[in-house]
């Protein structure tokens, strides 16, 4: 699936997102999870922050 969605993100209108991949830790277990997203290339710093 994630093939797919980079594929797509490198063709045509693609080319103004990223994929965010960011590391969550859980404060129940302290188990890290990861959360997926993907915003505009304008937008990215201030998801990454």
């Amino acid at each position: 699936m994630a093939k797919k969605v980079v594929a797509t993100l490198k063709t045509g209108k693609g080319k103004e997102f990223s994929k965010v991949i960011n590391s969550v830790r859980s404060p129940k277990t302290g188990a890290y999870s990861f959360k997926e997203q993907i915003v505009p290339n304008d937008n990215l710093k201030d998801v990454i922050k």
